[in-house]
């Protein structure tokens, strides 16, 4: 998303991402990671979903975002809704422009290590694969590859909902799973967990 700047003024710098009333840390993070995600894809459609969770999430809290072209790196800024005034921000009659938060695109946190991500998760699938065989590998394959394109993180950060999302809606309607894959899911699950050293979140009861 893009708009229009009008700077006419305005002292006032916009906040490097660490300090915000208005925007809890969580959901800034989750707008960047949808961005980063979106801009990673390589389906039309995928991107475009990408930034239509960005802006549900956004809005929950009465923000939008754009790119900003700062001498030619990509900058995601976070602003207050309220900004807007036909399509156009106008800095100059915004008495508190920190509320902004700007995070850079570019450099540290670019797809190389998205792709370090999908590397870890795929190790793990093939440790499973390794340790429990065939079925309880594809089943952790299949959950790798949700989670490195879906949420770019690593399987052991998913949340009880991620996988609730993982379980009841990806791996019926995506992986098309063998009925020996569905009838060991949850126990798969457990391997993978078993095998990162890590707890199993509760997804069942969401």
């Amino acid at each position: 998303m893009t708009d229009a700047t009008d700077e006419t003024g305005g002292d006032e710098s916009p906040s490097d991402g660490d300090e915000s009333d208005d925007l809890p840390r969580e959901v800034r993070e989750e707008a960047e990671r949808l961005t980063r995600l979106e801009r990673t894809a390589t389906d039309e459609n995928e991107a475009t979903a990408y930034l239509d969770r960005r802006q549900v999430l956004l809005s929950e809290h009465e923000f939008t975002a754009r790119i900003r072209d700062d001498d030619g790196d990509d900058v995601l800024v976070l602003h207050p809704a309220e900004w807007h005034e036909d399509g156009v921000i106008r800095t100059g009659r915004i008495d508190d422009l920190s509320r902004a938060i700007e995070i850079p695109l570019e450099g540290t946190a670019d797809p190389d290590d998205w792709d370090a991500v999908a590397e870890r998760n795929d190790a793990l699938a093939s440790d499973v694969r390794e340790a429990y065989g065939e079925v309880h590998g594809d089943n952790a394959e299949t959950l790798a590859t949700f989670a490195s394109n879906h949420y770019a993180k690593p399987i052991e950060s998913l949340t009880g909902p991620e996988l609730s999302e993982f379980l009841t809606e990806y791996f019926v309607r995506n992986a098309w799973p063998s009925a020996d894959q569905q009838a060991v899911i949850d126990e798969s699950i457990t391997h993978v967990y078993e095998t990162t050293g890590e707890p199993v979140p509760d997804y069942r009861s969401q």
